[in-house]
């Protein structure tokens, strides 16, 4: 638990319906009690949000994914804060642990949204002060909001794991070139060499058509990534490291999406153990015996109330 003094009194902490098992922690380290609020889904599908308890005058705080059901879990948050601007609440914090959206950051094509950016604009007008993520998909995405905005990296946390079981002989692994950056900090901060699969084609090709820029003959890989979506590009990425000669495979993401089959893929690749973080809640139908979930709650807890004594945040961004 965080050092904290009388925090009930001076802010209060509310959870959504996306990720409560990960708000508990949060509000678990800083010692406070989750704020009362009940959600009600009527039958056409509309979203009703009762707050049991006032806000007025305290820094408030949110926790929502955006995962799977995106739509709702964004429309809970917008309702939400629109909820709190209009009960004079003094500060509207939001904590997003997993940006839905995301990945529509840009215009690849003609005609095409920038579904990130909107998704930006509509929580800031519903009356957000500050926004806090952990891993962006892309970093500039933080230039959407015309708000304070936090982007915690999950590089420490999954670090940590690794240096606790002294693996040796290691090579990290971008599974694209747009994943370089990732695999190259994390690859400094443990001391390896990096590697990168070359795909041609669209981003889940077979094995086959991957080949691996790189030295990883008899060496253990760890293929690290940002988010795990279908689990295909994954589980393909560590059968074309194996055929390359690579003694065994981790994988590693700070986003467990896990869509559709993801697990099934992922339990039926050569990976040896699969290191995620919590930002997003795996149900249980979606576990595995080969994922690993750690926990984001301590760095959470830490930059929430860093952000309410209005002291620096930007010691946390340094790893």
């Amino acid at each position: 638990m965080v050092s904290t003094n009388n925090l009930n009194e001076e802010m209060k902490l509310f959870s959504l319906s996306s990720n409560q098992p990960l708000s508990q922690e949060i509000a678990a380290h800083l010692g406070v009690q989750l704020g009362d609020c009940t959600i009600k889904t009527f039958s056409d599908g509309e979203i009703q949000i009762n707050v049991e308890e006032s806000v007025r005058g305290f820094d408030t705080f949110i926790i929502q994914s955006t995962n799977d059901p995106s739509d709702q879990h964004i429309m809970e948050l917008l309702i939400l804060l629109d909820a709190f601007k209009r009960a004079s609440a003094k500060s509207v914090n939001i904590v997003i642990p997993y940006y839905g959206y995301a990945r529509q950051d840009r215009k690849t094509k003609a005609r095409e949204p920038i579904t990130a950016k909107l998704i930006a604009d509509l929580i800031e007008k519903a009356g957000a002060t500050r926004v806090m993520f952990m891993d962006l998909h892309a970093t500039q995405t933080q230039g959407f909001f015309n708000i304070p905005v936090d982007n915690l990296n999950s590089i420490p946390i999954i670090l940590d794991y690794f240096n606790k079981k002294q693996l040796e002989n290691l090579v990290v692994v971008a599974p694209d070139h747009g994943s370089v950056k990732r695999a190259r900090l994390f690859a400094d901060r443990i001391n390896a060499p990096i590697a990168i699969l070359d795909r041609r084609g669209p981003r889940d090709v077979d094995h086959s058509q991957l080949s691996v820029v790189g030295e990883i003959a008899g060496k253990t890989a760890i293929l690290i990534d940002d988010i795990i979506d279908t689990g295909r590009r994954v589980s393909t990425g560590a059968t074309a490291l194996i055929e390359g000669g690579a003694k065994e495979v981790y994988a590693a993401c700070t986003h467990p999406v896990l869509s559709g089959i993801a697990t099934e893929y992922i339990d039926q690749s050569p990976i040896k153990e699969l290191i995620v973080t919590n930002t997003v809640a795996i149900p249980s139908e979606k576990k595995s015996s080969k994922i690993t979930q750690l926990s984001t709650a301590p760095l959470f807890s830490e930059a929430i109330l860093r952000v309410h004594r209005m002291e620096p945040v930007s010691t946390l961004f340094t790893y």
